[in-house]
């Protein structure tokens, strides 16, 4: 079981880590390729240069705090950039719902601009209503939820793209496709 001091540590590891992949990769002297991602070994010994952490930061600490793809040797965040250029990201069919959370005070703009990726390259969307109050709540303490027609927009032509087996992403949702709960 882990101890207090454990979990702030993987805390604080976790969002060094998502700073790097997600937004500043240039900082820690790494470049993403097309599809986000780096050098495995790349990103370890920068993490470890930059942040000094005791024990060294391994790929098994990066796999028990973080859900990031590693693949063939390399890592990447999963969704969430914010650096310029757009990760290329494949298409795929969602599910017929998925869910966003927000603070009620976004509600009037959402309704006139439907939902935007405001600095982010993607917007986020939930698979369930859980994960979507709990992101939500990172600006709210009782989120608005709304319900995304997700297989209507999908047929008139919205691109959707898989960030991970909960969180879905695209460019633009227009509000005629959104329904607060």
């Amino acid at each position: 079981m882990q101890n207090r001091s454990d979990h702030r540590s993987n805390v604080f590891i976790s969002k060094k880590m998502s700073h790097c992949l997600r937004h500043n990769p240039g900082k820690y002297g790494l470049k993403l390729d097309e599809y986000g991602f780096v050098d495995l070994q790349d990103f370890l010994d920068a993490m470890n240069r930059m942040h000094h952490f005791q024990p060294k930061l391994t790929e098994m600490k990066i796999r028990e705090i973080m859900h990031n793809k590693i693949k063939n040797g390399k890592i990447c965040a999963l969704y969430g950039h914010s650096i310029p250029g757009i990760i290329k990201r494949k298409k795929a069919i969602p599910p017929k719902v998925l869910y966003h959370g927000t603070a009620h005070r976004f509600l009037k703009s959402i309704e006139k601009e439907g939902l935007l990726p405001m600095g982010r390259q993607y917007v986020h969307l939930s698979t369930d209503i859980p994960m979507a109050e709990s992101v939500g709540k990172r600006r709210d303490n009782n989120p608005a939820i709304l319900m995304v027609d997700a297989e209507k927009a999908a047929k008139d032509g919205i691109d959707f793209y898989i960030g991970n087996d909960e969180v879905w992403l695209y460019d633009h949702m227009p509000s005629k496709y959104l329904h607060l709960l």
